[in-house]
């Protein structure tokens, strides 16, 4: 964990985030880093990472404290435009202490939202989260016992076109992040456009093996030596998206298909938390189907 990423929200209020992705050639550090000097900021962290020197992608992130934020920082997002034109740039900011709003999609299991749940309730997942929406009743009472509001959209075959369109409604304008904490739906491609790389779902990581229903008793039946999760953003590809995060524990024969569930269940919650704030810290770069991410 970072110095940058355990500072109180208290002494966030001036600070600032930018990440950068280009093509890679000499100078763009120093240039960024002078013009942020040139412009009164502080850097206060700085990570890099090149795919080739020579003709790769360059990707950086700066967190960089800056007085009076709010006036000043409107002024570097104008000048900078010049930098990012001469250097083909694609670029971003953000500020650290603006909380980003969630909203989490579930159906029948709990271990994925409960783990959110509790991060969020103890101040370890720096965010608001908007809404909870659910194809099921299950988890409404345990939902809203935190003083989050529980949507029940319950999906069919023939409501399918709805479902989006109310999905669509609930969430645009109100979330900057959506979480798939085992929803168990297929997201349908016009919900994806809406929020590119806004969305994050965790799965186990025997895909693309073991497809269907059933997965840890085929991984039993099969003898596998490890379980493991993976979160990575939704594309319109299944399960196909750019990972942002992967975990894997080591198990034997002697484990049976309800320990190896239960491993899995521990290994999803932790993974899908460790990709939901990294995202909100402005730690992810998406390229490609690839993604950049510095934790």
């Amino acid at each position: 964990m970072s110095l940058a990423s355990n500072v109180s929200n208290r002494n966030l209020e001036n600070r600032a985030r930018m990440l950068i992705s280009c093509p890679d050639r000499p100078g763009i550090v120093a240039t960024v880093s002078q013009f942020l000097h040139e412009h009164g900021a502080n850097i206060v962290q700085s990570d890099q990472f090149t795919m080739n020197p020579e003709g790769g992608m360059f990707f950086i992130r700066f967190e960089f404290d800056l007085n009076d934020l709010d006036q000043e920082l409107p002024i570097i997002v104008e000048d900078f435009n010049r930098v990012a034109d001469r250097f083909d740039m694609k670029w971003s900011t953000f500020r650290a202490s603006r909380k980003k709003r969630l909203a989490v999609f579930v159906s029948k299991e709990d271990h994925c939202l409960m783990e959110i749940l509790w991060q969020w309730k103890s101040g370890d997942l720096d965010a608001d989260i908007a809404m909870v929406i659910s194809n099921h009743l299950d988890m409404k009472e345990q939902v809203e016992s935190f003083g989050i509001p529980y949507y029940h959209i319950p999906v069919t075959p023939d409501t399918k076109d709805e479902v989006e369109r109310k999905h669509i409604e609930l969430v645009s304008g109100k979330a900057d992040l959506i979480v798939l904490a085992r929803y168990m739906q297929i997201i349908p491609g016009k919900f994806i456009e809406e929020f590119p790389n806004r969305i994050i779902n965790i799965h186990h990581s025997f895909l693309p093996a073991f497809i269907g229903g059933s997965p840890y008793a085929q991984a039993y039946k099969r003898g596998v030596k490890i379980i493991g999760a993976t979160a990575h953003y939704v594309t319109e590809e299944l399960d196909g998206g750019p990972i942002i995060e992967q975990d894997v524990q080591r198990v034997t024969h002697r484990d049976s298909v309800d320990h190896l569930k239960r491993i899995g269940r521990t290994i999803e919650k932790v993974v899908l938390a460790r990709a939901i704030k990294w995202h909100l810290e402005d730690r992810v770069l998406v390229h490609q189907n690839k993604t950049v991410v510095f934790n």
